[in-house]
């Protein structure tokens, strides 16, 4: 499991030592992303019936036509009457390494649409960073936007997609609500309860995605959910971005969730909460 952490701590600092600073930027950016075109085990058998999405769009942080290819899965029942929901996947796997996750989201009632970030799956081919991130969930929100305006709109983040959830919560101002699931206050915060967490690296770190001072931009209602027994993002972290939120909030704890299966474990606490906070049924 602790290979799969977002990055090695103690391979920042070795990597200080022999590159320079564009180099360890790319570093961080593929420890972090760890960009992939597959999905994990068969997951991707889940996503059989899924539509493709795809939004072109000119980037303005990289210069270049980028498109970022997505999965479509309508609600069940009368998918025109039920809200829409932007789905942010986390590291390492594509977006049909979500499918199982994005099938739960449609039973609890959304119209979804899950992207992969450039560098992932079909979309653009580049080492995705930070900022690019940001800019393709906002073009996917913007693209809903066009093809649905009069839906409401959620979004959704699960791990690193959590912090970017956040980041377009915080920047726009039409969504209905966020969700994030084990997620955390910021990639330094991740890497001080690391093993080698007590190495003083968190200002060599460029890609901080920084959700804590961010969540308090968040206007609509907040539901932060974590795993009690997710051994790759600390729950302490999650507790404290729900802390940290200034506008209407929840905080749901699964208990025997792990990072990978708070929401299969948690479906009936995440039904629940929807129905409770943000008044869906």
């Amino acid at each position: 499991m602790q290979r799969r952490l977002l990055f090695a701590a103690a391979a920042v600092a070795a990597t200080l030592l022999s590159v320079g600073c564009t180099t360890l930027d790319e570093r961080q950016r593929e420890w972090i992303f760890q960009p992939s075109d597959r999905a994990w085990g068969g997951s991707a058998a889940s996503s059989e019936g899924m539509e493709d999405v795809w939004i072109a769009f000119g980037s303005k942080v990289t210069g270049k036509p980028s498109r970022l290819h997505g999965l479509w899965l309508p609600a069940e029942g009368e998918p025109a009457t039920r809200p829409v929901l932007l789905y942010l996947h986390g590291a390492r796997w594509n977006v049909n390494g979500s499918a199982p996750r994005i099938r739960r989201m449609q039973e609890l009632g959304f119209n979804v649409l899950a992207i992969d970030y450039r560098g992932f799956g079909k979309s653009t081919s580049e080492l995705p960073s930070e900022a690019t991130a940001y800019e393709d969930a906002r073009a996917a929100w913007d693209w809903l936007g066009v093809h649905y305006p009069q839906r409401p709109r959620y979004v959704f983040g699960h791990s690193l997609g959590g912090a970017i959830a956040i980041d377009l919560a915080a920047h726009v101002e039409d969504e209905q609500g966020v969700i994030v699931e084990g997620t955390f206050t910021s990639i330094p915060d991740v890497a001080s309860t690391m093993k080698w967490g007590w190495l003083p690296i968190g200002p060599l770190i460029t890609q901080r995605f920084d959700s804590l001072h961010k969540v308090a931009e968040v206007h609509s209602p907040l539901l932060v959910v974590h795993g009690a027994n997710d051994a790759l993002i600390d729950a302490s972290l999650g507790r404290r971005l729900y802390e940290a939120a200034t506008g209407r909030k929840r905080f749901l704890l699964v208990e025997g969730g792990s990072h990978h299966s708070t929401m299969a474990v948690g479906q009936a606490q995440y039904r629940e909460a929807l129905a409770q906070f943000f008044r869906l049924k």
